[in-house]
C-alpha cells in the first residue's frame, strides 16, 4: 500500500519524537483522570448509587469505537493537530478549523475546571492538617495555572516526565487511602434511586457526565509529532485508554459508595468536591482524609493540568502553521522548541474560565465541544478513508460503515442533556473561530504540502522491547478492569 502524505502536514523542523508508550499513555490518562472524575462523575455516585457502574460502562461503550477511529488516523497522520489535521484532509479545511477549535476551547475548558478541583482539595487537605489559607479559590485556581503554564513553557521531554510522576504518585496514594479505609466501608446498605435517574432522559444526562470522565481519550493524538514511533504507540495507547479511564473511574467510584452510608448517599449529588463530602459524612477523617486529598490534588489534578495545559497548545501552534489562524501562533522558542505564543495566550483563556468558578458550567461547555470535535473526528475516518484510500494505514479501524455512524448519533444525542447556555457560548466560540478562519484565510495563503512520509520503523531490538512493554501495560490494565468491574457488580447485585 503506497504511504500517501502527500495532502499531509509538512515535515518542519521544530517539535522533537521523545515520548514513548508509557508517556503516551500517561499523558492520555492524566487528561481525564482528574475533574470529571473527582467532581461531576462523582456526583453521579450521589445519584444513582451502585448503578452508577451501570452508566460508567455506558460511558466506556460509547468510547471504545472512537478510539479505534483515532488509531487508524493516529497511526496514518502522526503529527501535531489530531483532530484539526484529520478533518482539513477529510472533510475539508473549513471542519478542520471547527475541530481544532472545539478541542482548545474543550481542552482550556477541562485546565480550568481542575485548576478549580485543585483549590477545593488542597483547602481540605490543609484543613485537615489544621492550616488555614487566606486565598480565595480562584486564586488559588490561579496559581496552579501559573504554575503549570511555565513548566509547559520549559518543554515537553519535563512535562513527560513529571506527568508519569503525578499520574503513579495518584495510583500509589490511592491504593493506600483505599486500603487505609477499608475498615470505615460498609458492604450491606441499600440505595433508593430517584425516579428522576431513572426515566432514559435522566439516566442519559447521567452518562453524559460520567463520559466527561472518558472526554480527552484521544489527546496523544494531538502531540502525535513528538511520540517516537508513533505508528505504533499511538495506536496501542489509544487501544488501553478507554478501559484504564474505566478502572481508575469504577475503582473510585466504588470505594465513595462503600465509605459513604447510603442515606446520605444523596448529599454527593450537588457537592463541589464528592470525595471529600464523602469523607466528611463518613465521619472519616485523620490520615485517610489527608491521603485522599493529597492524591487528588497533587496526582490527578496535577496530571491532568499538566497534560491539558500542554496539548491545546499544540492546536494552535498547528493551525497557525497551517495559516488557519494569526502565524503569531506559530512560533516557537528558539531553544526550548515550545509554541510559546500560543501557551500564553490559551493561559489567559484559561484564567477567565475560572472567574465564572462554576464547574457544572464549565463541564457543560468541555462537553459541548468535545463531543462535536468528536463527531468531527469521526466523520473525518470516512472521508479519509473515501479522499485518500491509498493512504498508508498501520492500523485499520473494523466495521466503520456501522461504528461511525453509530457513534455520531449517540454523541449527538449525548448533546441534548447540556447546559442551554453552555450550548449558547460553544455555538458564539464556534462562530468566533470561523471568522477568524475566514479573515486568516485571506491573509495567509494555505502553505504548499509536501510529502511527509511516516517516521522510520524502529529496529528488530528496539521493536521487541516496544513489544514487551505493551504486553505489560495490557495484562496489568485487563487485571485492574476485571478486578474493579466485579467489584462494582458486587456492590450493584448484594
Amino acid at each position: 500500500m503506497q504511504n500517501e502524505h502527500k495532502d499531509g502536514p509538512s515535515p518542519q523542523a521544530g517539535l522533537r519524537r521523545c515520548l514513548g508508550l508509557r508517556e503516551t499513555i500517561t499523558i492520555t490518562v492524566g487528561t481525564v483522570i482528574g475533574v470529571g472524575l473527582f467532581t461531576v462523575g462523582a456526583n453521579v455516585v450521589g445519584m444513582l448509587g451502585p448503578a452508577v457502574i451501570l452508566a460508567t460502562l455506558a460511558a466506556l461503550a460509547v468510547s471504545v469505537y472512537p478510539s479505534l477511529l483515532y488509531a487508524e488516523m493516529g497511526a496514518s497522520l502522526p503529527f501535531a493537530g489530531g483532530t484539526y489535521q484529520y478533518a482539513s484532509l477529510g472533510l475539508g479545511r473549513p471542519m478542520g478549523m471547527l475541530a481544532g477549535w472545539n478541542f482548545i476551547i474543550s481542552m482550556v475548558s477541562v485546565a480550568s475546571g481542575e485548576a478549580l478541583a485543585f483549590s477545593f482539595y488542597l483547602r481540605t487537605l490543609l484543613g485537615a492538617l489544621g492550616i488555614a489559607l487566606p486565598l480565595s479559590d480562584r486564586a488559588l485556581a490561579c496559581l496552579a495555572l501559573a504554575a503549570f503554564l511555565v513548566l509547559a513553557l520549559c518543554g515537553v521531554e519535563l512535562t513527560g516526565r513529571l506527568q508519569n510522576g503525578f499520574l503513579f504518585f495518584f495510583w500509589g496514594v490511592a491504593a493506600v487511602w483505599i486500603l487505609s479505609s477499608l475498615p470505615s466501608m460498609h458492604f450491606t446498605a441499600s440505595f433508593a434511586v430517584e425516579a428522576r435517574y431513572l426515566t432514559p432522559g435522566g439516566f442519559l444526562g447521567c452518562v453524559a457526565l460520567i463520559w466527561w470522565c472518558f472526554a480527552g481519550f484521544e489527546t496523544c493524538c494531538a502531540m502525535g509529532e513528538e511520540i517516537r514511533h508513533p505508528q505504533i504507540n499511538l495506536p496501542r495507547a489509544l487501544f488501553l485508554a478507554p478501559f484504564l479511564v474505566f478502572a481508575v473511574n469504577g475503582l473510585f467510584q466504588w470505594a465513595l459508595l462503600c465509605l459513604v452510608p447510603s442515606g446520605n448517599l444523596h448529599a454527593l449529588a450537588e457537592a463541589a468536591a464528592p470525595y471529600a463530602e464523602g469523607m466528611r459524612l463518613a465521619g472519616v477523617a485523620g490520615l485517610p482524609l489527608v491521603l485522599l486529598c493529597a492524591g487528588i490534588a497533587f496526582g490527578g489534578d496535577f496530571s491532568t493540568l499538566n497534560a491539558s495545559v500542554s496539548a491545546p497548545a499544540r492546536y494552535l501552534y498547528t493551525m497557525a502553521r497551517d495559516g488557519a489562524l494569526p502565524a503569531f501562533f506559530g512560533k516557537l522558542h528558539p531553544r526550548r522548541q515550545t509554541p510559546v505564543p500560543a501557551i500564553l495566550v490559551l493561559g489567559a483563556l484559561m484564567i477567565a474560565l475560572v472567574s465564572t468558578d462554576s464547574i457544572p458550567y464549565i463541564a457543560s461547555l468541555s462537553l459541548f465541544a468535545t463531543l462535536l470535535y468528536y463527531v468531527i473526528g469521526i466523520l473525518s475516518a470516512c472521508g479519509l478513508r473515501r479522499r485518500m484510500p491509498r493512504l498508508a494505514r498501520p492500523y485499520r479501524a473494523p466495521g466503520i460503515r456501522v461504528g461511525a455512524p453509530v457513534s455520531v448519533a449517540i454523541y449527538l444525542l449525548l448533546m441534548t442533556q447540556l447546559d442551554r447556555g453552555a450550548v449558547l457560548a460553544g455555538i458564539a466560540w464556534c462562530a468566533l473561530g470561523l471568522l477568524l478562519w475566514a479573515a486568516c484565510r485571506k491573509r495567509y495563503p494555505a502553505p504548499a504540502r509536501e510529502e511527509a512520509p511516516l517516521p522510520e520503523p524502529p529496529g528488530a531490538d528496539e521493536k521487541a522491547k516496544m513489544d514487551r512493554e505493551y504486553r505489560f501495560w495490557t495484562a496489568a490494565v485487563a487485571c485492574l478492569a476485571a478486578v474493579v468491574l466485579a467489584l462494582n457488580l458486587w456492590v450493584l447485585l448484594r
